[in-house]
């Protein structure tokens, strides 16, 4: 084996190893329900078990709803829902056949936890995977790409969105494959490549539009970056990529549109049929609560205790900086700029919104499918950083990922109220074993009951452990993973 197929051999598994490490990290908690989820898995339960749109039968369990000619229907975009329902339908037949009724509380409560892992953890543990590829691109190295993959899904408040039946950790996937495509345009791939990235392109961040509507300006600024990529080929090459991502594009506004207008007969946004009497605010405050960026929020969404970005995920403080420093070295300038772009129209998004806290969460919510873009600047600051800035780094992502895995071990749905939620009921939470403390159900209160038996849990407990003791099999894992790696590292796989 030649030393290039050598080195493009060692870098699919180091890739490997952290996709299936990641994967392994999301899946191992199960964070229960909430409104958010909950409106979501009642619209996929309305679909698969009584082929309707509409979620009378299970509403009573969230206030995120929409309710419009006497029915109700969830107020989110249904892109996640619409990915989760081939993981539903095939699940169904396997829980009967190991004796699991799947509409039973029991079986539901597997079939959430099947189609957060599949829907939702397994395209961020995918784009994980994309975004390694894009540092070693970027120049960050095989120990770089690593520190940004691993730093994006461990070390931030994207653990915690992974693990949710949430949209935000789908949008940033979508953003991130979106980029990658849009950047295999740079080089002569001929008319059908051409045509396919950029089919790939729309697609992808045509999806992301689907799942969240906040994302349609992320997804425009991904076509112009397509277009931007090939633009130096010609006119052929031009048109060949608006064909592509048009037609994508086009597929990704038909489902939309489709499913608003077989739900409420228009294509108005589903947040537009809120009940009077519930988050008034759409109405009275601006455009559906949006209005202009505060800048004390903004400040808030970055550095404050409650939901500031910086305080959850210290190691990112770097990723700006690896950013410019892309921007500045004009290879892949577009790419650095769109991605600090989009980064920087969620948190303006966020701080213009009403109520930017965004309910029960851990970090900037509304701002969190940016945050896998953002990680692209870990990697170019891991291979600029000097021995101290290298140090200060090592530090932040410790801290990161111990605040990440204290998050999602306990509730990562924080209370709105509490100035600094962390402080307060996360940290002493953890260390004293209060781990899965999130009571709340995706099932209906009928089906749930008054035990709390269907709330979160950790796949340490299923085993018999209690306690931080239920966090053995993850921290094992992690052990063997970090062996495996410098394995590799030993037998001249790379500058880990």
């Amino acid at each position: 084996m030649s030393p290039l197929s050598e080195k493009s051999s060692a870098q699919r598994k180091a890739a490997l190893l952290i996709g299936l490490v990641v994967f392994f990290s999301f899946i191992y908690f199960y964070e229960g329900g909430g409104w958010n989820q909950n409106s979501r898995f009642d619209l996929l339960r309305a679909i698969v078990e009584r082929h309707t749109l509409q979620i009378d039968a299970y509403h009573e369990n969230t206030q995120d709803k929409a309710h419009f000619q006497g029915h109700y229907y969830s107020d989110k975009a249904p892109g996640l829902v619409f990915l989760a329902v081939p993981f539903a339908v095939a699940a169904r037949p396997v829980l009967r056949v190991v004796g699991i009724d799947p509409e039973s509380p029991r079986g539901e409560v597997a079939l959430s936890y099947v189609v957060t892992a599949f829907a939702v953890s397994l395209p961020t543990a995918l784009a994980a995977v994309c975004l390694f590829f894009l540092g070693l691109r970027f120049g960050g190295g095989r120990a770089g790409a690593a520190f940004a993959a691993v730093g994006m899904c461990l070390g931030t408040p994207m653990w915690a969105y992974a693990g949710l039946f949430w949209a935000h950790a789908l949008v940033g996937a979508c953003l991130v494959f979106g980029l990658a495509a849009a950047l295999q345009l740079r080089d002569d791939t001929g008319s059908s490549g051409d045509f396919l990235w950029a089919l790939a392109v729309g697609l992808a961040a045509g999806w992301a539009t689907v799942t969240e509507y906040p994302a349609a300006p992320a997804s425009a600024m991904m076509a112009v970056l397509a277009l931007s990529q090939a633009w130096r080929r010609g006119a052929g090459a031009r048109w060949r990529v608006v064909a592509g991502v048009g037609v994508g594009a086009g597929i990704c506004i038909v489902v939309l549109a489709g499913y608003l207008y077989a739900a409420f007969g228009s294509i108005r946004p589903s947040y537009a049929y809120y009940d009077p009497n519930s988050f008034s605010f759409m109405q009275q405050q601006g455009y559906m609560g949006l209005t202009y960026p505060h800048p004390d929020r903004l400040l808030k969404l970055l550095f404050g205790c409650s939901r500031g970005l910086f305080f959850a995920s210290p190691v990112l403080v770097a990723a700006p900086f690896g950013l410019w420093w892309l921007w500045k070295e004009k290879t892949y300038s577009a790419a650095a700029l769109v991605a600090g772009a989009i980064a920087a129209y969620y948190f303006l998004f966020n701080a213009s919104f009403y109520w930017w806290k965004a309910g029960l969460t851990f970090g900037p919510r509304y701002a969190g499918a940016s945050i896998p873009l953002l990680c692209l600047g870990l990697a170019v600051a891991w291979k600029r950083a000097g021995r101290v800035c290298g140090w200060l780094l090592r530090v932040g992502a410790v801290g990161s990922v111990l605040f990440a895995l204290m998050a999602v071990s306990t509730t990562s749905q924080l209370s709105m109220q509490d100035p600094c939620p962390f402080v307060h009921s996360v940290w002493p939470g953890f260390w004293s074993g209060q781990v899965a403390a999130n009571h709340s159900s995706m099932l209906t209160a009928a089906e749930a009951g008054s035990g709390g038996t269907y709330g979160a849990f950790n796949l340490g407990q299923l085993v018999g452990l209690h306690g931080l003791a239920s966090l053995i099999p993850l921290l094992g894992i992690w052990g063997i993973a970090v062996a495996v790696w410098w394995r590799m590292h030993r037998k001249g796989a790379g500058d880990i």
